[in-house]
C-alpha cells in the first residue's frame, strides 16, 4: 500500500493543534540550516547565473505539472509533434549552478539526501530561498536549467537525445487536478496537449518491457481544517502517471548515456527469482485471481483490479517482486547489474535535483557525456559515496512516511476503540495473525483471530488505537 504525507492541503493554523514534532524529534530530523550553509546561499542567489555556454530557451512555452501548492518546481514540460514521432523538451532545475562543490551548502545537503516530506511541512534538501525561489523553474521567471531534447518515433521509442546547459522560462504552473479536468474537457493546455498521445504510447512500451507497477491506492494525510489531521485514500490520476512517464523516459535516456560511457551511478531493483513469481502466481491462483502460466507479473498485475479486495491482496503481496532496490555507482565500465526491475530497463535518477541529491551528480555526468568532455573532478570524487548517502536517505524517508501515517491513524480512531469494520486481510500468517485494510477511515493495520486468509472480507473490531505508541490493533469480530 502506498503513502504519501506531503504538505498539508488546509492553513498551518487549521493544523497547530495536532503536529508531527514528536517524530521529528525522535528520528532526529534537522530543523535549520547551519548558518554558513544559508550565508552561501544568500551570496550565490544574489549573483547572476553564468550564461557562458548555455543556450536561450526561453523562447519554449515550456510549463510545470506538480501537485497542488508545490513550489520546489524541478520539471518544466513541452510536447510537441514533429513529422514522424514527437518531440519532447523536459527542462530540469540547474541545482549545481548554485552549489558550490566542497562548500558549507554541499555538505549539509550530501548529509540530509533528500527532502522530507511531513504533513504539517517538509524536511527540504535546498533552502527554501533556493528551492522555492532561485532554482525553481517558477512561472515567468527566466531560470537556469538542464534542458533534455529526446525525439520519439511513432512508437513511442527515443530515437535522438540531446543534454545541454540552458535558460529557460516556464509560462504557467499547473496541477494535476487542473490538468486532469482540462484534459477532460478538451481544453488542455497547448504545451501538453499530446502528453496523453505520448503518456499512453510509453505505457504501452512498458508492458513490452515487462516493467513491474503496483495499483496500490495511496493514504495520504491532510488537514482536516479543525486542528487535527485525517487520512484519506488517494487515486492516482491518469494524467500522473503520464506526465510521470516523461521523468522515466528521461532517467532512462540518462542511464544508456551513462553505461555507454561506463561511469554514472544509476538507481537499480534486482529482477525477481522465478521462483518468487512462481509463488506470487500461485497465491493469486489460490485467491481466485487468474494468472495463466505464461503471462508475465507486468501485464497480469495490470490487468488486475485492485478494488477487488482479492486483487488488493495480489498487488499487495507483489511487493516481494521489487526488493532490493538501491543505487550502483561505476566508474570504470558498465556494472554487470544495471537494471530496474519495477522499469524494465536501465534507469537514473535525474529530474528531480531540488529534492534528492544524487540528480545534479548524474545531470553532470551526462553533460559531459553529451559535449564529449571529461567528469568533473568533483562529481567522480563524490560517486562511489552517492549509493550510501542516497541508501541512508530512503530509509530515512520511508521511516518518516510509516510514522507519520501510523501517528494519524492513530488519532483518527483513538475515539472509536471497540467499534467494528468491514476489512480486506492484506497479509495473513498461519491463519490468526496479519495485516487488514479499513477503507474508512482508509487504515492498514496488523489484525488477530482465527480463520485469516488473504484476500478474505471480514469484520474487525479495534481493539487499540494509541497516539502515544502510534499503534493501531484489530481483531476478527
Amino acid at each position: 500500500m502506498a503513502a504519501a504525507v506531503g504538505p498539508p492541503s488546509g492553513t498551518g493554523v487549521a493544523a497547530a493543534a495536532q503536529d508531527f514534532s514528536a517524530i521529528r524529534t525522535e528520528l532526529g530530523l534537522p530543523a535549520d540550516y547551519p548558518p554558513a550553509a544559508l550565508a552561501e546561499v544568500e551570496r550565490t542567489v544574489a549573483q547572476p547565473v553564468p550564461t557562458g555556454s548555455r543556450v536561450d530557451a526561453t523562447d519554449l512555452p515550456l510549463v510545470t505539472v506538480d501537485p497542488p501548492g508545490a513550489k520546489d518546481l524541478d520539471q518544466a514540460v513541452l510536447v510537441r509533434r514533429r513529422r514522424r514521432g514527437y518531440r519532447i523538451h523536459y527542462a530540469i532545475a540547474d541545482v549545481a549552478a548554485f552549489v558550490r562543490p566542497g562548500g558549507a551548502l554541499d555538505a549539509e545537503s550530501r548529509r540530509r539526501g533528500q527532502t522530507l516530506y511531513l504533513p504539517d511541512g517538509n524536511v527540504p534538501l535546498h533552502p527554501a530561498q533556493l528551492s522555492e525561489d532561485a532554482a525553481s523553474l517558477l512561472p515567468g521567471k527566466v531560470r537556469a536549467a538542464v534542458l533534455w531534447t529526446i525525439d520519439l518515433d511513432p512508437d513511442g521509442l527515443p530515437v535522438r537525445v540531446d543534454v545541454r546547459r540552458a535558460l529557460v522560462r516556464s509560462v504557467a504552473q499547473l496541477d494535476y487536478d487542473g490538468v486532469q479536468r482540462s484534459l477532460e474537457l478538451g481544453i488542455p493546455h497547448p504545451s501538453i496537449a499530446l502528453l496523453p498521445d505520448v503518456g499512453r504510447l510509453r505505457r504501452e512500451q512498458a508492458m513490452r518491457r515487462g516493467a513491474i507497477e503496483l495499483g496500490l491506492p495511496e493514504q495520504q494525510v491532510e488537514s482536516d481544517g479543525a486542528g487535527g489531521w485525517r487520512l484519506v485514500l488517494r487515486p492516482r490520476l491518469v494524467v500522473e502517471a503520464w506526465n510521470a512517464e516523461i521523468s522515466l523516459l528521461t532517467g532512462m535516456c540518462a542511464a544508456e548515456m551513462m553505461l555507454s560511457a561506463g561511469i554514472g551511478v544509476l538507481r537499480t531493483v534486482p529482477d525477481p527469482e522465478p521462483e518468487t513469481v512462481a509463488g506470487l502466481r500461485r497465491s493469486a491462483t489460490r485467491l481466485g485471481v487468474a494468472w495463466p502460466v505464461d503471462l508475465p507479473p507486468a501485464v497480469a498485475l495490470a490487468e488486475m483490479d485492485p478494488i477487488r479486495p482479492e486483487s488488493l491482496a495480489v498487488h499487495v503481496a507483489a511487493t516481494r517482486l521489487l526488493r532490493g532496490a538501491g543505487y550502483t555507482a561505476f566508474g570504470d565500465g558498465a556494472p554487470a547489474k544495471a537494471n530496474h526491475a519495477g522499469i524494465g530497463a536501465s534507469y537514473a535518477h535525474v529530474t528531480a535535483p531540488l529534492r534528492r541529491l544524487v540528480d545534479r551528480y548524474s545531470a553532470e555526468v551526462c553533460l559531459a557525456v553529451s559535449e564529449d568532455r571529461p567528469v568533473p573532478g568533483w562529481v567522480l570524487e563524490a560517486l562511489a559515496q552517492l549509493p550510501s548517502a542516497m541508501g541512508s536517505s530512503d530509509r530515512m524517508a520511508g521511516q518518516v512516511e510509516r510514522a507519520c501515517i501510523a501517528q494519524a491513524q492513530a488519532w483518527s480512531l483513538v475515539s472509536r476503540v471497540g467499534e467494528e469494520f468491514p476489512a480486506t486481510v492484506l497479509r495473513a500468517s498461519n491463519g490468526v495473525a496479519g495485516e487488514v485494510f479499513v477503507a474508512a477511515p482508509p487504515v492498514i493495520a496488523r489484525c488477530t483471530g482465527d480463520g485469516l486468509g488473504e484476500g478474505q472480507q471480514v469484520r474487525v473490531r479495534l481493539v487499540v488505537a494509541d497516539p502515544e505508541r502510534r499503534e493501531v490493533a484489530f481483531e476478527v469480530a
